[in-house]
């Protein structure tokens, strides 16, 4: 059996940005809150962290401050995919050195590849990771489904440790259970699919709104793994809507405006991401009040 990177709820943090920058106070402030709240792994640099928009210094940077930031007290995975598998190689080489304990690796996009070319593209970058890799199958943002076969291939790298998985059917995580057992671990891609992963035997999940809700969402993992799954389903309807809201739009575009909202930066993006529509942010402003979070405006 591999070693399990983390168990529970891990947080895909944004990127607070400030002018051309990333706004490093409000990212800092962001880590703590994650920490304060008792999450149990930050991912940073990832889709919602808007990992394809920034830098490669800015990546390198940013890793390097949230391992620092954290001091240990949780594992920091660092997004490192791209449909460019030598990008992807040098990315994750340059996590390994900032000091990130696991890396995470979509897909490619775009591009694509087959089910033959995952397994190659994959192998390579865990080839010349220092660190576990985490996969990450999300088909509604890269037009291409890791199928579970695929998975169970990928399994045997001593390196691929688990997989992030988005692509939104139960059946499809059920298969791959059956087929990787415990040669690789299931995370949940979907803020709304926690519990019913984790019935599956997932180990957790990778998470949207726990930027702004991470004690809750570690929670939901707590009472599941304490035997109490009534109250880890109770927990996960009473926070759907939200997730639903955060959901909206493209992911990371909600949550940045609620992050904003709760004072961890500016409502800042980059292109071609453009801010919420209005309507739907003040639906979402309400569902964070109800929730009983202090928003600042």
């Amino acid at each position: 059996m591999k070693h399990t990177i983390f168990t529970g709820a891990a947080t895909a943090i944004i990127t607070p940005f400030a002018g051309d920058g990333i706004d490093w106070d409000a990212f800092g402030r962001l880590v703590d809150f994650q920490l304060d709240e008792g999450i149990d792994a930050l991912v940073v640099a990832g889709t919602t962290g808007e990992g394809s928009t920034i830098t490669d210094r800015e990546h390198e940077d940013l890793t390097a401050f949230c391992v620092k930031r954290v001091a240990g007290r949780v594992p920091v995975i660092a997004g490192t995919g791209s449909n460019n598998t030598a990008h992807a190689i040098e990315r994750t080489e340059t996590a390994c050195r900032a000091g990130a304990d696991a890396v995470l690796l979509v897909t490619p996009y775009y591009n694509k590849t087959t089910q033959r070319g995952l397994v190659a593209s994959f192998s390579a970058i865990a080839d010349a990771s220092s660190v576990p890799c985490i996969l990450y199958n999300v088909p509604s943002r890269t037009g291409l489904n890791m199928l579970p076969e695929t998975l169970a291939e990928l399994s045997k790298h001593e390196k691929i440790a688990a997989v992030k998985e988005a692509c939104g059917s139960i059946s499809q995580v059920a298969k791959e259970r059956e087929l990787c057992g415990d040669s690789l671990d299931v995370y949940s891609g979907n803020d709304d699919q926690t519990v019913p992963v984790l019935s599956l035997g997932g180990k957790g999940v990778i998470s949207t709104v726990a930027n702004i809700v991470p004690g809750e969402m570690a929670e939901m993992c707590r009472r599941f793994f304490a035997g109490d799954v009534k109250g880890a389903a109770d927990l996960q309807l009473k926070l759907l809507s939200l997730m639903n809201q955060v959901m909206i739009e493209t992911n990371p575009i909600p949550v940045k405006a609620a992050c904003a909202a709760m004072g961890f930066g500016q409502n800042l993006l980059r292109l071609p991401l453009v801010q919420m529509e209005e309507g739907n942010r003040q639906k979402m402003l309400q569902l964070m009040r109800e929730a009983g979070l202090e928003v600042t405006e």
